[in-house]
């Protein structure tokens, strides 16, 4: 089946035949799939006939479209013309105005029931929702009317998500979660702030590639990058297992790289890849603990923004009930810290793998095509 997988030809002399392949390896390994399945990937990416993507911007900052501009491995110019054709994104796109306006209704009207809708941003419902209006509509109205015609709904960034930033208290214009606005219908959930671009791309490419969705937790989140808890794989986690904590910003057991639990770290609580995928192509360390700060668990309702005192307090609270007792973890009630990472750590470290392999995608072999050049 390999034999028949061909790059697409707006990637010349970039990316060899068999980096290409790799990339398709390393994204079947960070969906926690067996590397089998890296053809059928493959020719899901290469298929002309792939239904397109169209994103559609609500109330955010534009946070996760940033996100997705500084991703490395594909880079952004890959990634919309070659990996997930996308046809539309109101802050990419070349046009403007009713220009803008007819390409999307084309884009639906000639894919109607088969592309994939990404909404970024909350939905605003007071007043109707007039405190967020696109092309003459108010953002509700379009979601409902784009969401009928896909085949597919992903709501990425925790605001598109569960309302995130845009629904902290007081909430004047009512921002709400996609799913909320869209009752009937199935909406996959990649939150953060914001969410890793792998973990989306890997949630499209699922779904190019055996026409369904990836595995949902119960927040409809895709299980392979939200399954388990940040805690359970943390770098810093043999320092939380023996005692050793940072108690203050800049004390001597932050400098040594100890446990952030009593700084107000949400890393026990919250469900996210991000302590094996790391973030930004940085190399390691390229996440928010990695660097000396906690988690402060945008990636789950009611743990980040939308607790009511994360926007009044300077300081993030603590950790309900930090101290040195075992953790109970919701997969298995009484499982002490070391033996829920212990009983984890195949399988999380299988998902880190192939997200680093990524990020590393055919450095070694393109040096040495340039060197036989």
């Amino acid at each position: 089946m390999t034999e028949d997988v061909h790059l697409p030809a707006s990637w010349p002399g970039g990316v060899t035949r068999r980096s290409f392949m790799k990339f398709c390896t390393a994204l079947a390994a960070g969906m926690a799939l067996p590397a089998t399945v890296a053809p059928r990937i493959a020719q899901a990416i290469t298929d002309p006939q792939r239904p397109p993507v169209i994103w559609l911007h609500g109330a955010e900052c534009t946070g996760c479209s940033m996100s997705l501009l500084r991703a490395e491995h594909p880079t952004v110019e890959k990634l919309i013309f070659d990996l997930i054709s996308l046809d539309f994104h109101e802050t990419l796109e070349a046009g403007a105005g009713h220009q803008a306006e007819a390409s999307l209704a084309r884009t639906i009207e000639s894919n109607y029931g088969k592309f994939i809708l990404i909404i970024e941003g909350a939905v605003p419902l007071q007043d109707s929702g007039i405190y967020c209006r696109v092309g003459g509509k108010n953002f509700v109205d379009s979601v409902k009317e784009t969401a009928a015609a896909a085949g597919a709904v992903i709501a990425v960034g925790s605001c598109a998500s569960w309302g995130g930033v845009a629904a902290m208290s007081p909430n004047p214009t009512g921002c709400v979660g996609v799913q909320e606005v869209l009752p009937g219908r199935q909406v996959v959930n990649v939150p953060g702030c914001p969410p890793n671009p792998y973990n989306l791309l890997s949630t499209i490419i699922h779904y190019l590639t055996f026409g369904k969705l990836p595995a949902l937790d119960a927040k409809n989140r895709p299980k392979f990058a939200y399954g388990r808890l940040i805690h359970e794989h943390c770098e810093r986690r043999p320092h939380f297992d023996n005692g050793r904590f940072a108690r203050e910003f800049g004390d001597e057991g932050h400098r040594l790289g100890y446990c952030l639990y009593y700084l107000g770290c949400k890393g026990p609580v919250t469900y996210a890849n991000c302590s094996t995928a790391q973030f930004g192509d940085a190399g390691s360390g390229c996440w928010p603990v990695g660097t000396g700060h906690p988690c402060f668990g945008c990636t789950e309702q009611g743990v980040g923004f939308n607790m009511p005192q994360f926007s009044t307090s300077p300081v993030l609270h603590a950790t309900p009930n930090a101290g040195h007792a075992p953790i109970t973890v919701e997969r298995g009630e009484g499982v002490t810290p070391g033996a829920a990472a212990l009983m984890a750590g195949v399988g999380g470290a299988a998902i880190g793998a192939g997200v680093v392999f990524a990020a590393k995608l055919g450095n070694k072999e393109e040096r040495h095509e340039d060197e036989k050049a």
